[in-house]
């Protein structure tokens, strides 16, 4: 998906300029959660790595968290949102079934000359939609973009069911884009996979075509997320593993070469086998699950964007983005920072 693997590098370059995120005020913790359902603090730290998440009240929405995020890239890239070409919400939570959720963001912005649109590929769509991104500016269509990975996952969790309610969280993250010459930065690669045949691996049935609003359901517990996790997790590790090194071959670099490994917050656990199996050092990892839960499409540039700040990522750096989640879909960009 990128033409490095040809040879010939592209004229331009997609390149972050702006990144900001933003997670609720409230908070909810393991301890809290062992008062809702049969659990502890120390059965799901272990498990997952999570120890607190961030939770939407009843008047928070996945537009208000892409908003705010949104704004915060918008100031670090210096770029007025009257500007903006395109506008891409990654999210499995919308504002509502239509108009999407990019649309709130634009009147929001005030982007008026943008053209925008919500991108569903569960934990995935983040990095799809850089990969959007990347091949309009490769092919110099558009100037510059603003990606948004946004998710109100609490608002589909049955907080009955300790194997799922434990491990999610809202938030939202934002990428400013531009298009630049300069080959020494931005998005060098991008890889995108999925496997249809899996998908009752992690779904949320209701209220789709299939189970509309207007049909009783069969089980009322179809309109929260569903998880197989021992599958998840064997194949996450698997398709994480093999799209870094099918990565790394493309763009002629090697595991030494990465300055930081940002992977899809899912669970501590498989973020630190696939990493061990890479021969990654911890300290060339970044894991902040435990701070925020599972935020879906939110994920990353929520890492992103928390990595910068402290200092772990720095200019220059050679960045990869890694992701696994329903479809089942996979995939990564490999960026210098």
């Amino acid at each position: 998906m990128n033409n490095l693997t040809t040879g010939r590098p592209p004229a331009y370059r997609a390149v972050i300029t702006g990144h900001g995120s933003f997670a609720p005020e409230k908070t909810l913790t393991n301890d809290e959660l062992g008062k809702m359902v049969d659990t502890s603090d120390e059965w799901i730290a272990t498990r997952t790595g999570i120890k607190v998440r961030h939770i939407t009240t009843d008047n928070e929405s996945t537009a208000m968290l892409a908003i705010e995020a949104a704004k915060r890239a918008l100031a670090e890239a210096n770029l007025d949102a009257e500007e903006l070409e395109i506008i891409i919400v990654a999210t499995v939570t919308p504002e509502m079934v239509f108009p999407s959720t990019a649309s709130f963001v634009q009147r929001a912005l005030g982007a008026k000359k943008a053209w925008v649109f919500d991108l569903a590929a569960a934990c995935s769509g983040f990095v799809y939609g850089l990969s959007i991104v990347q091949q309009f500016m490769e092919s110099s269509r558009y100037k510059n973009a603003l990606v948004i990975g946004a998710e109100t996952l609490s608002k589909i969790v049955d907080w009955t069911d300790r194997t799922s309610c434990i491990l999610f969280g809202d938030g939202a993250g934002a990428f400013v884009l531009e298009r630049s010459r300069d080959g020494r930065k931005g998005i060098i690669y991008s890889t995108m996979h999925s496997d249809g045949d899996r998908w009752e691996a992690l779904n949320c049935q209701a209220y789709g075509s299939r189970h509309p609003a207007s049909r009783e359901l069969e089980d009322p517990k179809k309109i929260y997320m569903q998880i197989k996790g021992r599958e998840v997790y064997q194949q996450a590790i698997r398709r994480i593993v093999e799209t870094i090194n099918s990565s790394l071959k493309a763009c002629d670099l090697t595991i030494d070469d990465i300055s930081m490994l940002i992977s899809h917050q899912m669970n501590a656990r498989i973020i630190e086998s696939a990493s061990k199996r890479l021969e990654l050092p911890n300290e060339k990892v970044f894991i902040n699950i435990g701070e925020y839960g599972n935020t879906s499409a939110a994920s990353v540039p929520i890492a992103f964007d928390e990595c910068v700040r402290t200092g772990r990522i720095k200019r220059g750096d050679i960045v990869i983005l890694v992701v696994f989640g329903a479809g089942l879909t996979w995939g990564a960009n490999v960026l210098e920072f």
